[in-house]
């Protein structure tokens, strides 16, 4: 590669940059440069194309007992309250006996008055319980679902910039707040009635016992029966309830979409399409709901069936039993009561199964996503980065999306500190894949980058983007208030120096002028103000963070003539003693930098300034005669990307070339 400036770099080979061994491990992520030509992948193109497996059973149920023994206070308490109201539960069909036998039987009405004051205080401190349960479960598993998004949506946020391009936004959204809605089955009343249910069923089946074990055996084959149906049934539904998950989660990406683009939607003309396109969505989600329904009413009728086939066979013994002699009326109504106590529970566990399925379905897409390697983490922090003079290195950086097919080669440069450096070159060149691993985005895969002096692998990567500041051409501002977007870069900022920022960046003109100044509220996307007030206010954000390295993806792109000229004063006083990377499709804007680097096809094909660049008539000139004449010839919109295709950069300059070699 050749470049254009005055003096001569030291070829990378013969004197390295300091630091240690080359970047290999590529973030996962991905830069927005893309290439019509095909240059460069579509965004969020995965480095590997592999994907991750998704968690298995004992994964879950592993994440299931962490959940559990996390909240095993309030569970302990929840137990003890759930056996006492069983217990007394069981006062009410226990007395029955003794009212039929004794005093209706044998005309004890001394007995009647005791036996019917248990029942009371049972069934008053079985309603106690029950109450006290439910709001102890229910504040639990509130703060259980609360602790869990929290955990997730700070995950998600520290995964590298590729997944999110890999994931609609909807998506995300059903991971954070719905999978994790699921929990409250767990840690909520689903697993101590799961296990309560259990307990009741053991101590009817006890006494069941102990009234006919004849009959009690018959009870048990049709339970058997029960489980196993139970067991198949689950394993069957638990498939289905993750896919309908799944599909609502692409549902909401797609109304993400839709909402978020609605201009564009309304402008073609397109909702009775988006309509369609939906109406497929929920009729998939309408045909796996119906497929789930059918499922468990399958489940629950044949447990019905058993249920009654044993109430049935149970009502033809019992009473051959009593003709017999061998029971008693009272004991078959009893008998009878108590069948119902154990049935009614394994009845709810069917239920409750149901909902814990559908739990463990949740579980499976969180655990997918806490799975996933974030980009830095507070337990493995790097070279922490308290200071940054803002000298940045590229030796011999070679950087790919996809294997073999490299958007960058060989590329080495250095931008000294407080230098401006401008990247320029037709779509597709490597523009923005260079901001993107300045910006710790994405790592290279062959070559290193350097920050002064330490390879930027080994820097702490939430320390080093403290120090970096950005104007995007697509700029995002939040649904708050204009001081709040502004002082987002630096939010323990000052009144004083959030409207310092913006006097610079010549917001204060227009934002006095809305009914509540700096306190109104600017719209999602900051969709109440132009796309030049967006641009100015994303400039001022920039201003306020007083980074060391900034950004600039063509920062005046949106701004007509008379802004663009107030906002260069500003500008330039950003520029000032920082490290600056510009991205410039109109190379006017540029004339000013200290070096200008020109990109072909990944290749750095010239660098130099405005003025040697010029006086060289390679690249650059040509580009630059282009560009002049097509804005002679038709008008451009600002920050549109007319800069014209180069030809395929040569490996090598001709020796008579007096360009120096890298």
């Amino acid at each position: 590669m050749s470049e254009t400036a005055t003096e001569t770099p030291t070829p990378p080979s013969s004197t390295p940059a300091p630091g240690t061994e080359g970047e290999s491990a590529p973030v996962q992520s991905s830069s927005t440069q893309s290439s019509p030509s095909g240059s460069s992948p579509p965004q969020g193109a995965p480095a590997d194309g592999a994907k991750t497996k998704g968690p298995d059973l004992q994964s879950v149920w592993r994440e299931s007992r962490e959940l559990l023994w996390r909240w095993r206070g309030r569970l302990v308490i929840g137990l003890v309250l759930l056996v006492i109201g069983r217990i007394a539960g069981l006062v009410t069909p226990a007395s029955a006996k003794w009212i039929i036998d004794d005093v209706i039987g044998n005309g004890r009405l001394d007995l009647l008055w005791p036996i019917a004051t248990a029942a009371a205080i049972a069934a008053v401190l079985s309603a106690g319980t029950g109450f006290a349960l439910s709001i102890l479960l229910g504040v639990a598993a509130q703060r259980a679902i609360n602790d869990l998004r929290l955990k997730v949506q700070a995950h998600v946020a520290r995964l590298p910039v590729r997944y999110f391009e890999e994931h609609k936004t909807g998506e995300l959204i059903t991971r954070v707040v719905n999978d994790a809605e699921g929990i409250r089955n767990l840690v909520g009343s689903g697993f101590v009635q799961l296990v309560g249910g259990a307990l009741s069923a053991s101590i009817s089946m006890a006494v069941l016992f102990y009234l006919n074990w004849m009959l009690t055996l018959m009870t048990l084959f049709f339970l058997g029966a029960f489980a196993f149906i139970m067991a198949k049934g689950f394993a069957s539904l638990r498939p289905l309830f993750r896919e309908r998950n799944k599909l609502l989660a692409d549902i909401n990406g797609r109304l993400t979409e839709m909402f978020g683009g609605i201009r564009v939607v309304k402008a073609y003309t397109s909702e009775k399409r988006e309509q369609r396109i939906f109406a497929h969505n929920t009729h998939a989600m309408l045909r796996m709901g119906v497929k789930s329904m059918v499922g468990v009413s399958t489940i629950n009728s044949i447990a019905g069936l058993l249920f009654g086939m044993m109430g049935l066979t149970m009502g033809i013994l019992g009473a051959y039993q009593v003709v017999e002699g061998k029971m008693t009326t009272g004991d078959l109504v009893t008998y009878v009561l108590f069948t119902g106590m154990m049935v009614a529970p394994l009845v709810q566990i069917s239920s409750i199964g149901t909902q814990i399925t559908e739990a463990f379905a949740g579980l499976d897409r969180i655990r997918e996503v806490l799975r996933e390697d974030p980009e830095w983490d507070y337990r493995r922090r790097g070279q922490r980065v308290r200071k940054v003079q803002g000298d940045v290195v590229f030796d011999d950086v070679t950087f790919a999306y996809k294997p073999g097919v490299p958007v960058l080669k060989n590329v080495s440069f250095k931008a000294p500190a407080g230098t401006t450096t401008a990247l320029v070159g037709p779509s597709g060149a490597g523009k923005s894949t260079i901001i993107s691993l300045v910006m710790a985005f994405n790592r290279p895969q062959e070559g290193r980058i350097l920050v002064d002096g330490t390879p930027l692998v080994e820097l702490d990567t939430h320390d080093f983007r403290s120090h970096l500041g950005i104007v995007l051409q697509d700029n995002f501002l939040f649904d708050g208030t204009v001081r709040e977007n502004i002082a987002y870069s630096r939010p323990t900022a000052s009144d004083e120096e959030v409207l310092e920022a913006a006097r610079i960046a010549h917001c204060d003109d227009f934002v006095r002028g809305f009914p509540q100044g700096y306190e109104t509220t600017i719209g999602e996307r900051g969709v109440k103000v132009s796309g030049g007030q967006r641009q100015r206010l994303a400039i001022a954000r920039a201003i306020l963070a007083d980074p060391a390295i900034l950004i600039l993806d063509e920062a005046t792109s949106s701004l007509d003539s008379e802004s663009e000229e107030k906002i260069q004063d500003g500008l330039e006083q950003l520029l000032q003693g920082r490290t600056t990377f510009v991205i410039a499709h109109r190379l006017s804007t540029i004339r000013n930098a200290d070096q200008i680097l020109v990109l072909d096809d990944g290749v750095l094909v010239e660098r130099g300034t405005h003025d040697e660049l010029l006086d060289l008539e390679g690249r650059y000139k040509d580009l630059y005669d282009r560009q002049y004449r097509l804005e002679l010839n038709r008008f451009i919109n600002p920050g549109e990307d007319f800069t014209p295709k180069l030809k395929k950069a040569r490996p090598e300059a001709p020796k008579n070339d007096r360009r120096p070699q890298f």
